[in-house]
């Protein structure tokens, strides 16, 4: 688990980058399954995945987005973002296993709205499997006054 780590709009700088790296066990797939009603068999079913074109299960892609939340909520910017929006590109499959890096950058601040511009990539090795751009309101110091 990220430890905590709470950034006001004006402790961020473009470039400023975090990092996460998780490992993907079944008991996460299958607990994302319960908790999002996602139940496909090509998540859950060995039998099922094996006859596609994965030829074996793979996490849901919203599993992995689901990482780069979980920068923005504890450590980038951190405690007191709101999303606003989230582009998601899935570029290749998570296996049962993989070793997920989410890397985190702040791309552009806005001053009006206290908003920050992140680019947002997932890669297992030197594999990106999910690209996309998050766009989040930052609490700022005057506010916490």
């Amino acid at each position: 688990m990220l430890e905590l780590q709470t950034l006001y709009f004006e402790d961020l700088s473009v470039g400023m980058e975090e990092t996460l790296e998780k490992h993907v066990s079944s008991s996460d797939v299958v607990g994302f399954a319960e908790v999002s009603g996602d139940r496909n068999p090509i998540h859950l079913s060995e039998h099922f995945a094996a006859r596609t074109p994965f030829k074996t299960r793979i996490a849901h892609g919203l599993y992995t987005a689901s990482l780069i939340s979980a920068v923005l909520g504890t450590r980038l910017p951190g405690p007191g973002a709101i999303y606003l929006s989230q582009t998601l590109n899935f570029k290749a499959p998570v296996r049962i296993g993989d070793d997920v890096l989410v890397t985190v950058r702040v791309e552009e601040l806005l001053e009006r709205g206290n908003r920050a511009r992140l680019s947002c990539v997932c890669s297992v090795g030197d594999t990106v499997v999910l690209e996309g751009e998050a766009l989040v309101k930052v609490p700022s110091r005057s506010e916490d006054l």
